[in-house]
């Protein structure tokens, strides 16, 4: 296993907010381009590639190019900036983070909110709520608003690191996903069929990009590609875990708006065993990924399936993936796409 830990670096750390995904597409029509048959960027902003197969039937894989984020929504008298949140927050995850503002230039900020010493006791014992937080340039309202206005994004700073075999960072949901896809398209070779690359837009705010592409697309069959959670961790239940690290790549059965394919768990499930591949199976009680987008936005839907990439602390600047997981999704993945036509796609 050798991966391109820079190239993973570089995605994870660019900024990206739902809807202002500009500078990953920017990363990925580099390195994509290279490596797929024609590249094309639609309306909304998803970057597809496709790879030429043999037979006339299509395959999709969505990987979303956005990360949790937020957007000015006001600048305050003494310069302090509200804003709205872009994805899901748990808010104590916001307690003392460094952010950027992106406005006319890139300023950081500081995620504020009232100090424990003058807190009353009720104050103290409250769960935080987004609304108690501020950020701080360190600036005034004329200079603020020289840079920052009112429907600006914001993004979380935080660089990635290695630590023992897993890689950290902020939004490693969903920046390993799109390094795996671009990985993946680096491993094809021959393919049965048509490969449909898609890097989409605004999964974090309603999977908007991949319902956008596979209405447009029309895939047969569909590979969701994502996060899920790891949570094998003190305290955790067995029942609780979902997944584990280092114990290879998941597979999807099911999440709050998928049940996979029946057809295509299978499938996975004997592409993995035939391969040498470590698998364990994903259900995911709540949250949901662009693979409801490919199984259902086609006019005659699409035989779907995921593969997920086993993560702890999910939307945190502190995300953690196996490296040994992210090869192991590479491997599943690849030999997916690159085998669909042996399996077995009747009903019983």
């Amino acid at each position: 296993m050798s991966l391109n830990i820079a190239l993973l670096k570089e995605i994870c750390e660019t900024a990206g907010a739902p809807g202002f995904e500009e500078k990953v597409r920017q990363i990925v029509l580099r390195e994509i381009s290279p490596l797929a048959d024609d590249v094309s960027v639609d309306k909304i902003g998803n970057v597809t590639a496709v790879k030429k197969g043999k037979q006339n039937k299509k395959v999709m894989v969505a990987a979303h190019m956005d990360e949790i984020g937020f957007i000015v929504t006001h600048i305050d008298d003494n310069g302090f900036l509200r804003f709205h949140t872009l994805g899901g927050f748990d808010p104590k995850t916001l307690t003392a983070q460094r952010v950027i503002v992106h406005g006319k230039k890139d300023l950081i900020g500081v995620m504020g909110s009232k100090p424990i010493h003058i807190m009353t006791s009720d104050e103290k014992n409250k769960a935080p709520q987004i609304n108690d937080y501020f950020i701080d340039l360190g600036m005034n309202k004329a200079e603020v608003e020289e840079i920052v206005s009112v429907g600006d994004p914001i993004t979380r700073q935080r660089e990635l690191i290695e630590m023992g075999n897993c890689v950290n960072c902020k939004s490693i949901d969903n920046r390993v996903s799109v390094f795996i896809l671009i990985e993946t398209f680096r491993q094809l070779k021959d393919v049965p069929y048509d490969v449909y690359g898609v890097f989409t837009v605004q999964e974090e705010v309603g999977l908007r990009g991949a319902s956008v592409a596979a209405h447009q697309i029309e895939p047969d069959f569909g590979f969701g590609l994502d996060t899920t959670i790891a949570y094998d961790v003190p305290g955790a239940k067995p029942h609780e875990q979902v997944t584990r690290l280092g114990a290879g790549a998941a597979i999807k059965i099911m999440d709050s708006s998928t049940i996979c394919d029946s057809r295509m768990i299978r499938f996975m499930k004997k592409t993995a065993d035939t391969h040498q591949i470590p698998w364990q199976p994903e259900i995911l009680q709540a949250g949901g990924t662009d693979t409801a987008g490919i199984q259902r936005m086609g006019k005659s839907g699409a035989i779907a399936g995921a593969v997920s990439i086993p993560t702890r602390h999910i939307h945190q600047v502190i995300e953690m993936a196996d490296k040994t997981d992210i090869d192991s999704c590479i491997r599943l993945l690849t030999n997916c796409i690159s085998e669909l036509d042996t399996g077995k796609w009747d009903f019983e």
